[in-house]
């Protein structure tokens, strides 16, 4: 019998990762240097796997091809099959990431047989004065790009976004960006793993090697297009569904509670996904059942649960994720 979902978390070690996921997030096993949490994966070598319940030790791809639309939607699955359609993350920058870019679905499945990579970034928390980089601060075309480049001036092109708790930035495939030093955010993407490094700020590996760089391929995949504003504005208004981002790959909705809270998904032909941000709540979910969520976990709810009720035992915060379907329209 399905039930609401917790996975084990997936520790990935990064040169520029921290401990943040430990002290702020109340991840204890997370290890120096984690970079990023893989809350839910179905990439290849990756595949998330039940941590707890009649369930647990079965990974994610077993479950969608036990339960198929009961887990994740009717009309998910039939696009989809057995390879979950996200890949949920945490994030821990405490040094500045490479400036990169992710192509399309169209390039992608050219160049890998993969999808594409369009993701968002949700800012759990800040350093004072920390930064990242989305797109440009100014027209460029390929010519100019390739000349900063070549000339190690890349940054003075790049747009700069000083940021703080609960900043959002959209990031469609195509789009140059880098997550600064001193932040720890949420990010909701497609499943893919393909990421085209173009500038490193000429940093070392622990071998004392340089990073390789992709130049090349990343000039195809990069969107020159430029734009006024980056940043995704939205509302917070409390215990209520605020929409942050609505794409053809996932919705994600900012959910601040007070009061216990319903949600409805009878339309929704999907699963959800909840990143619990702030505080602890529980989810009642089938007669008298119910699970707790709290900060830095992340649960997924199956397709075929249409009613839970969000009970926040104390003031809490958590991110809504799921994919919009022809149903849901």
């Amino acid at each position: 019998m399905l039930y609401p979902l917790k996975f084990e978390p997936q520790y990935q070690y990064r040169l520029w990762g921290g401990n943040k996921l430990r002290k702020i997030l109340g991840k204890k096993d997370a290890p120096e240097m984690t970079g990023e949490s893989w809350e839910i994966s179905a990439l290849e070598d990756a595949v998330s796997v039940v941590k707890e319940g009649p369930l647990a030790g079965n990974n994610l791809e077993e479950l969608i091809e036990v339960f198929l639309g009961d887990l994740v939607g009717d009309q998910v699955y039939e696009k989809f099959g057995r390879e979950f359609p996200l890949l949920i993350k945490l994030i821990d920058a405490q040094q500045v990431l490479s400036v990169q870019v992710h192509p399309g679905d169209d390039m992608a499945r050219e160049r890998h047989q993969a999808y594409g990579k369009t993701e968002m970034w949700y800012v759990i928390q800040a350093d004072p004065g920390a930064t990242l980089y989305t797109g440009f601060n100014q027209p460029v075309d390929r010519e100019s790009f390739i000349i900063h480049l070549n000339q190690k001036t890349l940054p003075q092109i790049l747009n700069k976004e000083q940021v703080a708790a609960g900043d959002v930035f959209f990031l469609p495939a195509g789009r140059v960006h880098a997550t600064g030093a001193g932040i720890l955010l949420a990010e909701i993407q497609q499943t893919s793993d393909i990421t085209y490094r173009i500038y490193d700020w000429d940093r070392v590996d622990r071998d004392g090697q340089p990073r390789r760089l992709h130049t090349d391929l990343a000039l195809d995949a990069i969107d020159f297009t430029y734009h006024k504003e980056y940043r995704t504005n939205y509302t917070e208004k409390p215990d209520q569904v605020n929409e942050v981002v609505r794409c053809t790959y996932f919705t994600t909705n900012f959910i601040p509670l007070n009061r216990p809270l319903e949600r409805d998904y009878y339309k929704l032909d999907s699963f959800v996904v909840c990143m619990c941000l702030e505080g602890s709540l529980k989810i009642h979910y089938k007669d008298h059942s119910q699970v707790m969520l709290t900060r830095g976990e992340t649960l997924l709810l199956p397709a075929v649960f249409k009613h839970i009720r969000l009970e926040p035992v104390e003031k809490s915060s958590i991110l809504e994720i799921y994919i919009e379907t022809d149903k849901t329209k």
